[in-house]
């Protein structure tokens, strides 16, 4: 059953100059401790998971999983030969490492090589024999055509992107990223219940808190790269396959591990964490 924000909430949204008036839907909080680890479950079949394997959960998601072991989706698929829909199902077992012999992973097109132009067979002479000399012919060379290659794009620079990022919150940033410090993200200090926003357009690939250690999640995709996490919402305002745009409130800031107000916040790249600071626009 839907609800309606409280009408304060509504009016300073208004008021911040968002540009539209939302009444989205509240999803409440998950009921905790019913998870079950899919790593040691029983699948479908009865297939115990061994090491490097998974059973899928009732409420996990392809990229959950991947989110949570840090595997790029697109890679999780491939290993299991899941479609471009990435459906999966409760009591499936998932590989959360290469087919055996594989040598790493080719999930993502490679760019085409250049062609190979050969050079050209070199042409026979004939010895010159004594008598007068004359007036050798000219040799004519083959003509070697010429191929058009088209120029390959240059990578870009590390902590840059096509996306246009926005801050998913206001506040302080009281955690930085460090993945030495177990630190996969910022934390963002703020007032419990202030808007939390989409960074950039894409669609929700996860609502819930199935993820140990960060509460009420969700999870946006942006295009084949890149995902974006917002942590320990006090409520989540989106589903999965919503569309949302940028700016828009997905969620409301919520209370952390340490009992105090925070936005958990990450940007993965292909699914590794990245500092979010290299993408945020400063302030």
């Amino acid at each position: 059953m839907k609800q309606l924000l409280p009408v304060t909430l509504a009016l300073a949204l208004t008021a911040c100059g968002y540009g539209w008036k939302e009444e989205p839907a509240s999803y409440p909080p998950s009921q905790q401790g019913t998870v079950v680890s899919g790593q040691g479950a029983t699948g479908a079949s009865g297939h115990k998971a061994a090491n490097g394997e998974y059973v899928v959960q009732p409420g996990d998601t392809l990229f959950a999983i991947g989110f949570r072991n840090q595997i790029d989706y697109h890679d999780l698929a491939n290993w299991n030969n899941i479609s471009g829909d990435y459906v999966i199902r409760p009591g499936q077992v998932l590989r959360l490492t290469p087919p055996a012999g594989a040598d790493g992973v080719l999930a993502r097109p490679l760019p085409t090589p250049a062609p190979i132009i050969a050079a050209p067979k070199p042409i026979p002479i004939a010895p010159t024999l004594p008598g007068p000399v004359t007036q050798a012919p000219p040799v004519v060379m083959p003509t070697v055509p010429v191929l058009s290659v088209p120029p390959v794009p240059k990578p870009m620079p590390q902590g840059t992107s096509a996306l246009r990022w926005q801050w998913p919150t206001t506040g302080d940033v009281i955690k930085t990223y460090n993945m030495a410090a177990g630190s996969k993200g910022i934390d963002i200090t703020g007032e419990l219940g202030q808007p939390v926003q989409a960074v950039a357009s894409g669609k929700v690939v996860y609502s819930g808190s199935a993820l140990k250690g960060y509460g009420e999640l969700i999870i946006v995709k942006h295009d084949e790269t890149y995902l974006s996490a917002y942590g320990h919402n006090r409520r989540r305002l989106v589903k999965e396959g919503d569309e949302v745009r940028a700016g828009q409130t997905i969620g409301e800031l919520g209370v952390g591990p340490e009992q105090k107000p925070i936005l958990h916040f990450e940007i993965r790249e292909n699914g590794k964490p990245v500092d979010p600071l290299r993408y945020l626009p400063s302030n």
